[in-house]
């Protein structure tokens, strides 16, 4: 059995939006839990098998796996003729591994230096900064319509999910720009923030 923890407006967004495109919505069950927020609402749910209270999280016959790039890897892997990811072996795959391990390991970080205006060169030595975050985006996106290739793959959709949520932080390069259209164009990602819009306006004061 698979089940997708999910909160609405929140990373775990992206994943139900993957499951979505993945055509899995009959094999995957979603089940909503409370999470802490960000302006202290909400709580950890105890039903929540995350260790940290935290969401996405996929349980597939009790294997528990965290992390965005690590349940887009999983799912991608499990439901392969929906195309959103090479498989094993054929090209593109090494570079959509790559790319999922990017996003954790710069694009998130990277991102929330930016927010916090936290600058160290240890920091750009390690991470990168800003301005090589966007060569690195606008460079791939200059010689292909997509990250992986000719098609669209998970790893756009993670991605491209940060910039949805932060559009000001989106580099304002035309490729990348007109990358970000062509992702957010897809009905599941229209859908994706369709829910959010709506988790919002619930919370907004009478």
């Amino acid at each position: 059995m698979l089940i997708l923890y999910y909160a609405p407006a929140s990373r775990a967004e992206r994943a139900y939006q993957l499951v979505e495109e993945l055509g899995a919505l009959d094999a995957v069950t979603i089940r909503e839990v409370s999470i802490t927020r960000q302006n202290g609402t909400g709580a950890i749910d105890p039903d929540n098998p995350h260790p940290e209270g935290k969401v996405p999280v996929l349980d597939h016959d009790g294997e528990i796996i965290t992390e965005s790039a690590a349940i887009f890897a999983y799912l991608t892997d499990l439901f392969p003729d929906a195309g959103l990811a090479p498989r094993p072996g054929e090209p593109g795959r090494g570079t959509y591994l790559s790319w999922l391990a990017w996003y954790a390991g710069v694009l998130e970080p990277v991102v929330h230096f930016k927010v916090l205006e936290i600058d160290h060169p240890g920091l750009a030595r390690t991470f990168r900064d800003f301005d090589a975050l966007s060569k690195r985006l606008t460079d791939a996106l200059v010689k292909r319509p997509y990250l992986v290739g000719e098609a669209y793959s998970a790893a756009d959709m993670l991605i491209a999910s940060t910039f949805q949520w932060m559009p000001a932080l989106a580099p304002q390069t035309q490729p990348v720009q007109d990358w970000l259209q062509r992702c957010y164009d897809r009905p599941s990602a229209k859908r994706t923030a369709d829910r959010a819009a709506a988790f919002f306006a619930q919370q907004a004061p009478a």
